[in-house]
């Protein structure tokens, strides 16, 4: 290789990229794991092959990764591969990248002008018996669940007509359905929207198109038991901009925020906006509706916390002026008007998740990540630059909150839910703690109700594990 990684936040320290595929069987376990605790962790990770064609990138550019724990009996076996996208197997085949700014193509390289350049790293999921690698500019392709060879692009059998698919889908517990959508989904900067439902079975069975206010990064959206939530947030995309070889997304804090809401078996013509001043968020910890009323809790910003982002916006924000609040928003679906009501319910955070039986439903406990300043300074590890170095467990009703943080020279990576066999238990907490200090990684394992009492088992990883994105925990039975 002739060229180096830039030395900048995006390619050094943890966020260094690994490039490495391996298989190592039962790694050393400190404590013991719950006996309960039988099944798989998939994390989609962004790990470029070659150094960045014009020299420098964002960490979300990079080929995507899938990283597997597998839990089985007191073990733990690893396994982590590239996900062979076209895009990566045309790179590999030139031995150098071929692409250039993020989600611009009239910056690529002409010899890949025209074909997928898709890295498919943001999140893995598992439905109808597929495991499905997902990143919002493109169409997720299918991953093997054991061995994890790449399968190839999966578009529901040809019937799929977006162009994209999120990489934040809702999947119904009770009903298996699978609730998704599509952002850009004609193309490059357009407004259109496609609204999806797959059945238990993973069949495509509705793809309903709409146009959003403006064309907005909808990283992700929720879905209650009776409504689907759209949210659209001032990061924007032009398509004038990007054919003169600009960035694809800028924060435009002029615009106003919307939320678009729907009944979730109805038409998209049955779609309302509700309207509030511009802010920043990314992931929908849950969503429910009681009566007339939807309620939708997150993490909410006051501006685009990407310094990629922020650069092409040509805004400098400090971290302090960045931090916002958990919120509840409440959408009176009975009250004419745009307005909604909004609670706080904690300190600012993301990375938001419930237990997948409370999906869709009133619920009572949350998890959420945030970087505590007491605990030491910010230690860069992820793409925003500061990586989280606690987990916190919210009461939603009362506000009551639960904390851990592994040290002041370590970072948390997103945190899954395990399901407890036992009945009333409420289930366990994994992650990946990133200990800087000794460039290494382990996973650790805490009872969900007790965060504040530590892990019950730390998993040793031989290797630093790059920051991944998301993942999700599927069990034994459903492989």
């Amino acid at each position: 290789m002739p060229n180096s990684f830039p030395n900048s936040m995006d390619f050094t320290g943890f966020n260094a990229p690994s490039r490495i595929e391996c298989d190592i069987f039962d790694l050393v376990v400190a404590g013991k794991l719950p006996a309960d605790i039988n099944g798989s962790w998939y994390q989609t990770v962004p790990d470029p092959q070659f150094p960045p064609m014009l020299g420098k990138d964002t960490y979300l550019s990079g080929d995507g990764m899938m990283r597997l724990f597998r839990f089985e009996n007191g073990h733990v076996d690893f396994k982590q591969r590239y996900i062979q996208t076209e895009r990566f197997k045309n790179e590999r085949r030139a031995r150098r990248s071929l692409h250039g700014l993020y989600r611009n193509p009239y910056t690529d390289d002409p010899s890949v002008r025209g074909k997928p350049r898709g890295v498919n790293n943001t999140t893995p999921i598992f439905h109808g018996g597929r495991l499905l690698a997902l990143k919002e500019d493109s169409r997720a392709m299918e991953v093997h669940p054991r061995t994890l060879e790449t399968l190839g692009e999966w578009n529901y059998q040809g019937k799929l007509r977006s162009q994209t698919m999120t990489a934040h889908t809702r999947p119904d517990p009770e009903t298996g359905e699978l609730y998704f959508f599509g952002y850009e989904a004609n193309g490059l900067a357009t407004r259109d929207v496609a609204y999806c439902v797959a059945n238990k079975d993973g069949e495509l069975i509705r793809e309903e198109w709409f146009e959003a206010p403006y064309c907005a990064m909808m990283h992700d959206f929720a879905v209650t038991k009776e409504h689907a939530i759209f949210p659209v947030f001032p990061t924007t995309s032009d398509l004038g901009r990007l054919r003169a070889g600009g960035a694809h997304w800028i924060w435009e804090p002029t615009k106003d925020s919307f939320i678009g809401i729907m009944p979730r078996d109805g038409s998209v013509k049955d779609l309302r906006w509700f309207r509030g001043p511009a802010t920043s968020a990314y992931h929908f910890m849950n969503a429910y509706t009681e009566g007339t009323r939807v309620h939708l809790d997150f993490g909410c910003g006051k501006v685009n916390p990407f310094p990629f982002i922020q650069e092409a916006s040509g805004i400098q924000v400090h971290p302090q002026d960045m931090a916002g609040s958990f919120v509840r928003w409440t959408f009176d679906l009975s009250k004419p008007g745009e307005r909604f009501e909004a609670t706080v319910l904690g300190p600012g955070g993301d990375m938001p998740r419930a237990a997948e039986k409370d999906a869709m439903k009133d619920y009572e406990i949350g998890y959420y990540q945030t970087f505590d300043p007491t605990l030491g300074p910010p230690l860069i590890a992820g793409p925003v630059g500061a990586g989280f170095n606690t987990i916190l467990r919210l009461e939603v009703r009362s506000g009551k909150l639960k904390s851990f943080h592994p040290d002041g020279q370590s970072t948390v990576q997103e945190h899954f839910h395990i399901p407890s066999q036992t009945p009333g238990h409420e289930g366990y907490l994994g992650f990946i703690v990133d200990r800087h200090a000794e460039s290494l990684s382990e996973l650790f394992i805490l009872d969900a109700q007790h965060l504040d009492k530590g892990p019950l088992a730390r998993v040793k990883v031989p290797l630093r594990l790059r920051v991944g994105v998301h993942g999700n925990w599927i069990p034994a039975a459903a492989l």
